[in-house]
């Protein structure tokens, strides 16, 4: 029911609209422009065409199959009802400083004062979590010692959360494959490493794409992970990008499309949550916004053609996450915001126009693009105003949390607005939650 409400995707591009975007000779691209969804119009059920013949042959109904088509819908109707109805059970019990707790993925270190790396969670992370019930936390290779510390580690954060919110924490982790993996190639692991996605690309093999995320999604999964900032569906339209060189599908439009929607797939079969990334596509600039500012002068009709082609496949397959980059797009922005904080860029493009009503989470914001120009309480405001979901890693997360609160306080921010985030996190716990994967 839901995909029904999806716009429809295209793969089919115009290659004199977005130069660097290839389309491979078998993807079907090429026939038709790729176009937002296109409004359907309704046509008298009396008229007729010429070509329409006068006699058609009757082709009977199977009334039982109908009748299981129609029970399955009410079914999933009701279901809709009762998630809607549990999240909204949960969003009305919790104070304004638990709904904007949930707002935020921050490193475990972020959380636990005087306290340089962790690598497990005990009375100490137990009692932050009793203070600030954070949304979510991602871990990076420090914090990763042993299969059987991580899972201690992650089991206890889950209880804590349990306990202090009734909620599921989302547990994070960048984990594309190549150069940008904590666990695959990690000798404390012992879990062989996974070939970069570059590579994968080149081989053109959708099913080694497949192998990849099921294999990924089953062995985080184990460790106690339920989300992975994973696939990067950027495309290489820029051939002086480095930032994703590695780590994008390549410049084939159809192909990237597949490949990420592949790797996302396997994922979600395992029970790990895959977050595309990094919309609007960060395969188009030259500057990498780790160190600063990054941007293109693109127009929104090139990046209707090439870069936003494989996000509205991830739309389409119903994504919960997108990660939304931070580079900047003056041509359609007017400025020379990041997207991460742009309303043109998150509301109007990417959920009016694309369609999107899952959760979008920043890309980190302790990067160069983000701490230049704006303070950790400042970044987080405008991001949230724009219209993110998650703030993942604030340069300093106390002061964005403060921050929050005080722009809700001085009516910056409406409640209402944190309701509206704090509803698709609270929704997409529980459809973890209570999913069955195995």
């Amino acid at each position: 029911m839901k995909n029904k409400k999806r716009l429809i995707f295209f793969l089919a591009l115009s290659l004199a609209v977005c130069s660097g975007c290839a389309i491979r000779p078998d993807s079907g691209a090429g026939q038709e422009k790729y176009t937002f969804a296109p409004e359907q119009k309704e046509e008298d059920s009396n008229s007729k065409t010429e070509e329409e013949p006068e006699d058609t042959e009757y082709i009977p109904v199977d009334i039982e199959e109908k009748q299981n088509e129609e029970e399955t819908e009410e079914k999933m109707a009701a279901e809709g009802q009762t998630a809607d109805t549990k999240t909204e059970s949960i969003l009305a019990q919790m104070t304004l400083e638990e709904k904007a707790a949930q707002l935020f993925v921050v490193l475990p270190e972020a959380m636990v004062d005087g306290v340089s790396v962790v690598t497990k969670a005990a009375d100490a992370t137990k009692e932050a979590i009793g203070r600030i019930p954070a949304g979510g936390f991602i871990y990076l290779e420090h914090n990763l010692q042993s299969p059987e510390q991580v899972k201690e580690m992650l089991g206890n954060v889950q209880e804590y959360s349990m306990e202090r919110i009734g909620l599921p924490a989302f547990l994070c982790v960048d984990e594309e494959g190549g150069k940008v993996a904590r666990v695959s190639g990690n000798d404390n692991f012992g879990i062989a490493a996974i070939e970069s996605m570059a590579e994968v690309g080149q081989s053109q093999d959708i099913v080694r794409a497949s192998e990849i995320g099921n294999t990924m999604g089953e062995y985080l999964f184990d460790l106690g992970f339920n989300v992975d900032f994973a696939p990067v569906a950027d495309v290489l339209s820029n051939q002086e990008n480095s930032v994703v060189k590695e780590r994008s599908f390549g410049s084939d439009v159809g192909l990237v499309s597949d490949m990420a929607a592949a790797v996302a797939k396997g994922l979600e079969e395992k029970g790990v949550f895959a977050v595309y990334k990094h919309f609007p596509g960060h395969g188009m600039t030259a500057g990498d916004t780790h160190a600063g500012y990054a941007y293109s002068d693109k127009t929104l009709e090139e990046i209707e053609a090439c870069e936003l082609i494989p996000f509205q496949r991830a739309i389409a397959e119903g994504a919960s996450f997108l990660m939304i980059g931070h580079i900047s797009l003056p041509q359609i922005t007017g400025e020379d915001i990041p997207a991460s904080l742009s309303h043109t860029v998150m509301q109007e493009l990417l959920r009016e126009k694309m369609g999107y009503d899952g959760i979008v989470i920043t890309d980190a914001m302790n990067m160069g693009a983000i701490v230049q120009q704006y303070s950790s309480a400042k970044a987080a405001v405008l991001a949230v105003e724009a219209g993110a979901d998650l703030i993942l890693m604030p340069e300093d997360f106390k002061a964005a949390y403060a921050g929050i609160l005080e722009a809700v306080q001085n009516g910056t921010l409406s409640e209402e607005r944190i309701d509206e985030s704090v509803k698709r996190i609270v929704g997409t716990k529980l459809k973890w939650k209570e999913r069955d994967v195995r």
